[in-house]
C-alpha cells in the first residue's frame, strides 16, 4: 500500500510537470502563430526571417502536441492510451517536428550570418538570391523529412509480420518496436548525420556573427560617447541574444540526443529516464518561443502591427 501510494504521488508530480511544460509551450508557440497570422493578414506577405520563424514555430507545435500531451495525460490515467499504430503515428509526428526544428534553426542561424556579414565576404552578394529562395528551401525541408521519416514509420509494421522479433520500449502511453541493425544504420545516415551537421553549422554561423558584431563594436566605439556602458551597445545586446538562443537550442537538444541514445541501447525500461528524456526534448520547443520573442522584440512589433 505504501509503495502504491508513493508511486501514485510520483505519477501525479510527473503529470503536473508535463502539464506545466506543455501549457507553456502551447501558449508560447500559438502566440507566435497568432502574431504571424495577423502579420500576414495585414501585409499579405512575410519577410524571409519571418517565414523561417513561422516554420520553426510550426515544428515546435508538432513536438509539443505529439510528445507533451501524451506524457501529460498518461500519469493521470495510469494506462496505455494508444494502440501500436497510434503510437507509431505520434512518434512519427514528433520525429518530423524535431528534424524540422533542427533544420529550420540551422537555416535561421546561417541566414542571420549572411545578413550581417560585411561586403568583403563572398556570400554577401548571394543574400538576395537566398532570401528569394527561403520558401523553396523550407518546402524542401518539409518534403525531405516527411518522406524520410515515413520509411521508419512503415518499416516496423513490415517487421511485425516477419519472423524476426525486435525489442520494444514502453513509453507509458504506448510502446514501440525498436529498429534492427539495418534501420539503425539508415537512421544514423539519414537522421543523425544531418542533425549533427546542422548543429555544427549553427555553432559556426553563431560564432561568425559574434566575431562580426565584436569587430563592428570595436570600429564604432571611438565615435560613441564615453559615458555609456559598453553593455548597452546594440552589438552587445545582439551578441547576448544570439548566445542565449544558440545555447538554449544546443544544450537541450544535445542532452536529449544523448539520453535518447541511452534509451535505445538499454534493455531496461527505466521509466524515470524515459520521462526525463521527454522533458529535456520538450524544453526548447516549450521555452524557445520566449527566447525568440525577446530576441526579435515581438511585443513591440505586434503592437505596431495592431
Amino acid at each position: 500500500m505504501v509503495l502504491n501510494h508513493m508511486s501514485d504521488i510520483g505519477n501525479l508530480i510527473i503529470g503536473l510537470i508535463f502539464l506545466l511544460q506543455t501549457t507553456i509551450g502551447i501558449l508560447g508557440n500559438f502566440s507566435l502563430m497568432f502574431y504571424y497570422a495577423v502579420l500576414y493578414y495585414r501585409e499579405h506577405t512575410l519577410k524571409p526571417i519571418d517565414m523561417i520563424l513561422f516554420n520553426l514555430t510550426a515544428a515546435n507545435i508538432m513536438i509539443v502536441l505529439s510528445s507533451g500531451l501524451p506524457h501529460t495525460i498518461t500519469p493521470f490515467v495510469l494506462r496505455q492510451l494508444l494502440n501500436y499504430f497510434g503510437c507509431r503515428l505520434i512518434f512519427y509526428i514528433e520525429r518530423v517536428g524535431r528534424s524540422l526544428s533542427i533544420g529550420t534553426s540551422c537555416l535561421l542561424s546561417v541566414f542571420q550570418a549572411m545578413t550581417i556579414s560585411p561586403r568583403e565576404y563572398c556570400w554577401k552578394d548571394h543574400k538576395v538570391k537566398v532570401a528569394r529562395s527561403i520558401g523553396c528551401i523550407i518546402s524542401l525541408l518539409w518534403l525531405f523529412y516527411i518522406l524520410m521519416h515515413f520509411i521508419f514509420f512503415i518499416y516496423p509494421f513490415i517487421e511485425r509480420n516477419g519472423k524476426n522479433r525486435t525489442r520494444t520500449h514502453d513509453f507509458g502511453y504506448c510502446f514501440i518496436v525498436l529498429h534492427n541493425e539495418i534501420t539503425d544504420l539508415l537512421f544514423v545516415a539519414l537522421v543523425m548525420f544531418p542533425e549533427v551537421l546542422f548543429s555544427l553549422l549553427i555553432i559556426w554561423s553563431s560564432g561568425f556573427m559574434i566575431v562580426i558584431l565584436y569587430r563592428h563594436k570595436q570600429r564604432v566605439q571611438h565615435i560613441r560617447r564615453t559615458h555609456g556602458s559598453s553593455t548597452n551597445f546594440p552589438e552587445s545586446r545582439a551578441t547576448k541574444n544570439i548566445l542565449a538562443l544558440v545555447s538554449t537550442f544546443l544544450n537541450f537538444y544535445t542532452l536529449s540526443s544523448i539520453l535518447e541514445g541511452s534509451i535505445a541501447l538499454s534493455y531496461d525500461h527505466n521509466r524515470w529516464l524515459i520521462n526525463f528524456t521527454s522533458f529535456t526534448s520538450l524544453c526548447f520547443p516549450s521555452f524557445g518561443p520566449f527566447v525568440l520573442m525577446n530576441h526579435y522584440s515581438f511585443v513591440s512589433r505586434f503592437s505596431f502591427v495592431c
